[in-house]
């Protein structure tokens, strides 16, 4: 893990990342850190989670030797006739849809990084992740797919795509400052989102302070936010 820049004070750390971190790098990870990733990744959504951990089928990779870096995508990619891959663009998809299987994936695999397009709850994070040295690192808005693309530098297996299929298969990918992530949570169990979400709405009121209530009104409105209708 390298020391994150220097420069202004508000502008946030980034930070260059092993997919194989060592404890002492998650620890160092701070909520808004900007992440890119080196090293082998591999996806797992809930095809891989059901045949690994329902099913009971051998994980065909060393967890977390080879890797300890969880995507949650689906890539945008075939396997050609000669056996060789192309691989567009990895889209993100939202991880709380996965939420019941990680506690056990992640102290199976020993996986230290999810990531994917949303995030859980601090709650999740406190309970699953925290005790497994583990955090959640977010895609940076929507559309990214073709930009974190270029952080491939090569697929280097699909596994289990005759019985899954290409979209719920476990490929194994080969990055080079894969990104940008954000951290969305850390070894506190804090959450980002959550965090700026409660920040937002204490600054909320004052977007109704000296208002008057209108003369004629549509439906829904008002100048008390805790009667605002929100459709």
């Amino acid at each position: 893990m390298t020391p994150p820049q220097e420069g202004h004070r508000m502008k946030p750390r980034e930070i260059r990342l092993s997919t194989t971190p060592t404890d002492e790098d998650i620890a160092q990870l701070r909520l808004g850190d900007i992440v890119y990733l080196d090293g082998l990744m591999y996806t797992a959504r809930e095809g891989v989670y059901m045949r690994a951990l329902e099913k009971q089928a051998n994980i065909p990779m060393e967890l977390p030797a080879d890797s300890a870096a969880n995507f949650h995508c689906s890539p945008a990619a075939v396997i050609r006739e000669d056996g060789s891959f192309d691989m567009g663009a990895v889209t993100a998809t939202a991880s709380f849809r996965f939420a019941k299987w990680l506690p056990e994936w992640i102290a199976k695999t020993g996986a230290k990084l999810i990531i994917g397009k949303g995030g859980m709850s601090s709650k999740d994070y406190k309970e699953y992740f925290v005790p497994n040295g583990a955090v959640y690192l977010s895609t940076v808005g929507y559309g990214t797919g073709a930009l974190l693309g270029r952080g491939v530098e090569n697929v280097e297996a699909v596994h289990w795509h005759e019985e899954l299929g290409l979209a719920q298969a476990m490929w194994v990918i080969k990055c080079n400052k894969m990104g940008p992530f954000i951290v969305a949570s850390d070894m506190e169990g804090n959450c980002l989102f959550e965090r700026e979400n409660a920040r937002i709405a204490e600054n909320l009121s004052r977007v109704y302070e000296g208002t008057r209530p209108a003369v004629l009104k549509r439906f829904g409105e008002t100048d008390d936010r805790n009667d605002e209708l929100i459709g």
